[in-house]
């Protein structure tokens, strides 16, 4: 068996086999509704969160098309990972990349996701490697709005689910960035934050991954990029 060109991560952590189907859904919202002299109508809305389905396998030995890291890891590891992104109720970012067999890469995916839930299947002709079902969910920032009303008698509070954004210059939200070649930490800061000189912010946030010295950086290393 070849290498796959697919790469899953889950947060930081590498699946070691490359998932063979990825079923990615885009739900719904729009509405329809029969009006009485023109018939029936669709009205249009935004789309409900994305749903994510696939199933991995996870290996209790070491094979030649396993993939990891920083050396073999048992099942057992990867059982514990699954359990900690499920019970921590915190989103985390969900990266797939894509490569042809030459080595150009393709679309990439990057969302943040929720775990929802996940299935653990033992079959005996697999030997003791495990196949794991697993079903992620879109996640969007919300946060909570305060209004004032003049008449006291009649003031309310109210929650109002608010989309998050960040841009070069003003970022909200922590992010997933996989590292390419020829980049560097100045070039990632300019990109995230508008300016180099800020690359220790992803420095000191990143120091397990990147190493001593924060000149050395390699494609394929995932970098936490911090909210400013």
């Amino acid at each position: 068996m070849t290498k796959s060109g697919y790469d899953f991560y889950l947060k930081k952590c590498l699946l070691p086999v490359t998932p063979s189907k990825l079923t990615t859904k885009i739900n719904n919202a729009n509405k329809t509704v029969t009006l009485i002299n023109d018939g029936e109508i669709n009205i249009l809305r935004n789309a409900d969160l994305t749903d994510i389905d696939f199933e991995c396998m996870i290996p209790q030995v070491q094979y030649p098309f396993a993939v990891y890291k920083s050396g073999f890891q048992p099942a057992e590891y990867f059982l514990g990972y699954f359990e900690a992104l499920k019970n921590s109720k915190k989103p985390f970012q969900f990266i797939v990349c894509r490569r042809r067999p030459t080595g150009t890469r393709l679309f990439d995916t990057n969302m943040k996701v929720s775990m929802e839930d996940y299935a653990i299947t033992e079959d005996a002709q697999n030997g003791f490697d495990l196949t794991i079902k697993i079903k992620l969910k879109q996640y969007r920032e919300y946060g909570t709005k305060l209004v004032n009303i003049s008449d006291m008698d009649e003031a309310k509070w109210s929650l109002i689910p608010q989309r998050e954004t960040s841009t070069a210059s003003d970022q909200t939200t922590t992010q997933a960035y996989i590292v390419v070649k020829g980049d560097c930490l100045w070039n990632i800061a300019k990109k995230f934050y508008g300016d180099g000189s800020k690359y220790v912010i992803i420095y000191e946030a990143n120091r397990e991954v990147v190493g001593s010295n924060p000149n050395l950086i390699y494609p394929g290393q995932v970098l936490t990029i911090p909210a400013m």
